[in-house]
């Protein structure tokens, strides 16, 4: 196959739906002679901040002259981004290619009665044979959904688990209650590992406390009270904790501070580990760091930002970077969620910080809320919202409405986002 009829393949295969459950990652890895045995893993699971944590510790570990993959998902702008390494996307060369032998053993599994794959099934085993045959010296590894039934939970070599903050989420897959939702995301951590946890609610902590003597092994938690001498901004953000004095992100967004310290965090239990991690591959590392679509800057005057807020704690913390940045400013939204989230709370949380409104349905999904009924909802709580036919239209009715010192916000789906700055740049002649 070539990389347009891979992404046929992948569509085909996004059809079947969505699967949690080990046996059939695990046949499908039987099949392909299980490559994920030859790697080393930092495995995160969580319900936020799993993708800017990532970001971090794989730009650090890159630095300190590590060959690190980097799996993750949904991407922004192309597919190929979801599999990384040293922060290259994979090629869609080696897609097609990949994708190719998984369609031959898929066959071959159909003629064995076994069932097939999902397409994150299918997309986390191109992973682990794209990062073995790149001979990566570590693997940082996002859960897709969850944690203990997640497909990339058939890992064993695991050397650090994180835990970012759990929240309800997945509700439909996961479970109902913030405990079950623990349950699931704690089954990330097994026997021969160390477990990095962001503070929790008191529940939650002891879900992963109890997982962690099950499994004796080392529990560390992140003290976020320990976070000195904070200095906000867009362009910059400075904050010291424990031994590290004056650290520098240049991810925007109030949250990436407490990200930022998780990943400082996991970077110390790796150096206790006996990883080598100087502490300018740290300082570099942690400065450099780029994560688009997390409270993103990508238009300038006025003022244009995609975050990825997409669930009621995201809503949250997106609504405290606003009041935080932007107190006194006329602020407008463009909004696109998909239909299982909890859209009705996000909207509760940050309408008040809104004069306007865009409503979006998040194309090329079939999980999208179309924007009349998300526009339906935001009526309850807000009287200037708009409908947008397009992403074109939203872009354009956000321009025409924007002053000066007006902010617009792209938020909800990340699968929307990429077009979003696709969009945005075009009309503004950039690149």
């Amino acid at each position: 196959m070539n990389y347009q009829q891979s992404m046929e393949f992948m569509e085909e295969a996004a059809r079947r739906g969505s699967r949690l459950g080990l046996e059939s990652m695990s046949c499908l890895l039987e099949y392909l002679n299980n490559p994920q045995n030859e790697l080393r893993f930092i495995h995160i699971a969580g319900t936020n901040g799993k993708g800017s944590v990532l970001a971090f510790i794989s730009t650090v570990m890159q630095k300190a002259g590590y060959k690190t993959g980097r799996y993750l998902s949904p991407s922004v702008f192309s597919y190929c981004e979801k599999m990384q390494v040293n922060q290259k996307a994979i090629s869609k060369i080696a897609v097609a290619r990949y994708l190719t032998k998984l369609k031959e053993t898929m066959h071959k599994m159909e003629e064995d009665g076994k069932p097939l794959p999902t397409i994150f099934e299918i997309e986390t085993a191109v992973s682990f044979l794209y990062f073995r045959d790149q001979k990566c010296d570590i693997v940082v590894l996002e859960t897709g959904m969850g944690g203990l039934t997640d497909a990339t939970n058939v890992i064993t070599n695991t050397q650090l688990a994180i835990i970012t903050p759990i929240s309800l989420d997945h509700c439909d897959f996961l479970g109902n209650t913030i405990e079950e939702i623990a349950q699931h995301k704690a089954g990330i951590i097994k026997e021969g590992c160390n477990v990095i946890s962001a503070p929790q609610e008191p529940m939650v902590c002891e879900i992963i406390k109890r997982k962690c003597e099950e499994k004796k092994v080392l529990l560390s938690l992140a003290d976020y009270t320990n976070i000195k001498k904070i200095t906000y901004g867009i362009q910059s953000q400075k904050f010291s904790y424990q031994e590290f004095e004056n650290i520098v992100i240049t991810m925007a967004g109030a949250y990436q501070v407490e990200n930022a310290t998780l990943a400082l965090e996991a970077l110390r239990m790796l150096r206790k580990m006996g990883l080598e991690i100087p502490d300018w591959a740290i300082r570099q590392g942690m400065e450099e760091t780029k994560w688009l679509g997390r409270f993103s800057v990508i238009g300038k005057k006025p003022l244009f930002i995609v975050d990825g807020a997409h669930n009621k704690a995201g809503a949250k913390m997106l609504a405290q970077s606003l009041r935080l940045y932007f107190p006194n400013q006329k602020i407008i939204y463009i909004m696109g969620v998909f239909a299982d989230k909890e859209y009705e709370e996000m909207i509760e949380i940050t309408c008040q910080l809104a004069s306007h409104i865009i409503t979006v349905s998040t194309p090329g999904n079939s999980r999208a809320l179309p924007a009349y009924d998300l526009a339906l909802a935001a009526k309850k709580h807000h009287n200037q919202v708009t409908v947008a036919d397009s992403l074109e239209e939203a872009v354009e009715i956000s321009q025409l409405l924007s002053e000066k010192d007006t902010v617009t916000v792209a938020f909800g789906s990340l699968s929307f986002l990429g077009r979003i700055i696709t969009i945005l740049l075009d009309k503004n002649g950039k690149s």
